[in-house]
Formats: C-alpha cells, structure tokens, sequence
C-alpha cells in the first residue's frame, strides 16, 4: 500500500495574485493527493472568511479591530489545534496568518506575534506558497476581475497592492516556515502548480515514509 499523502500549504500575496485558483488546482492534482478511483478534494480553508462581524466582507482574522485581536489569536489557535488533532490530513490554506500581519501593520500599525503560531506550524511541515507578480501586470489582472467579483471597488487603486506585495516578501523572509516564490505573471497557473509540486517532492515532504526534518 501507498503512503499518505499529506502536504499542507499556506498560499499568500497581495490580491490579483491568482491565490485561490492555484488552491483550486492543487484540489484535484493527482501529484498533489496521489492517485484516486473518485474524486475528492482536502481541506481548503482562509482567514479571508468572514467570522467576527455579520456584514458582507466584514471584519475576520486578517482585518478585525485592535480590540478583536484576541479574539482572532482564539481563531487561529483552534485552527493550529484542529491540524495537531487531524494528523494525517492535508490542508490548503489560502491567506492565513501573513497576510494578517501585513493587514495589521498597514492599517493600525501593528506587529502581530505570530511566534507561537508559526513553531506549531513549521512542526506539522507547512509550507508557505508566496504568489507574487510584477507590478506592470496588476491593471491586465484587475481587468480580467472586475468582471467576476462581488466587489469590484475594492480593486480601484493598484498601487496599494503593489505595496503590499513588498510588504508580504519581508514578513515571508522573516518567518521560519519553509517558503517557496511563484510567479503569476503571466497568469500561468498550472506552470504555478507544477513548480509548488516539483518543489515539495525534491524536499521529500509529500511522503510521510521519507519526510526530512524542515529544521
């Protein structure tokens, strides 16, 4: 019998950055979960979910208030405790604690002690996926969005995103999760799959029988 698959990835990056159709894809990949008879998908979770306010893209663990801070630590720690208690799973988180760094450090000014939550991670092998593109590519992106999204205004002013992006590159450089780049460019997604999966298997980390210490 085959081992278990059981990569988990934290995928992150500014908007426009292809974040969550690369989560999609890496749902059904069969290098990513292995061969199957029938089709099912691992967890795919976000701190983009809206959970402490009742309002349409209201205030979650990226955006809440100074005065929800602990509130949204409870959040993320039941969600570390939910992967310690699930060992065996997969998981692919898109946007999670980074992002929330660099939302609090925008918007209030404010460096989150992510500490704690990044040893429990690092010990259950996350990875953290940093889609990036280059800042002359955001207007096409925005282009092709708009015509999808719920939202739309909230994509009025790129330069926010593009700064943002240098600001996920230096909180992704400090963290001790092991981190891979891609870039989406050029919106290739699959050529954004491949390099995650090429990368994990020159690690050893997708097969429990041959995993490496990440330390």
């Amino acid at each position: 019998m085959e081992a278990n698959i059981m990569p988990r990835v934290i995928i992150e990056g500014t908007r426009l950055t292809c974040k969550s159709d690369i989560a999609e894809k890496l749902t059904n990949n069969t290098r990513f979960q292995g061969p199957k008879k029938y089709r099912f998908h691992p967890g795919v979770i976000s701190s983009e979910w809206v959970t402490i306010s009742d309002k349409p893209w209201g205030r979650g663990l990226i955006n809440f208030y100074p005065d929800e801070e602990n509130i949204a630590m409870r959040g993320y720690d039941a969600w570390v405790n939910l992967f310690e208690r699930l060992p065996m799973c997969s998981w692919i988180i898109d946007r999670f604690h980074i992002s929330t760094s660099v939302f609090q450090y925008i918007t209030h000014n404010k460096t989150i002690n992510f500490n704690w939550l990044e040893r429990r991670l690092k010990k259950l092998n996350f990875i953290i996926v940093f889609c990036h593109r280059s800042s002359g590519t955001f207007q096409s992106a925005r282009e092709d969005r708009v015509k999808i999204s719920e939202n739309p205004h909230q994509y009025r002013d790129l330069n926010v995103y593009i700064e943002e992006q240098y600001l996920y590159e230096e909180f992704i450089k400090k963290s001790i999760i092991p981190s891979i780049k891609v870039d989406v460019s050029n919106n290739n997604i699959n050529g954004a799959v491949n390099k995650i999966l090429d990368w994990y298997e020159s690690n050893s980390t997708l097969w429990p029988n041959v995993n490496k210490s990440m330390g």
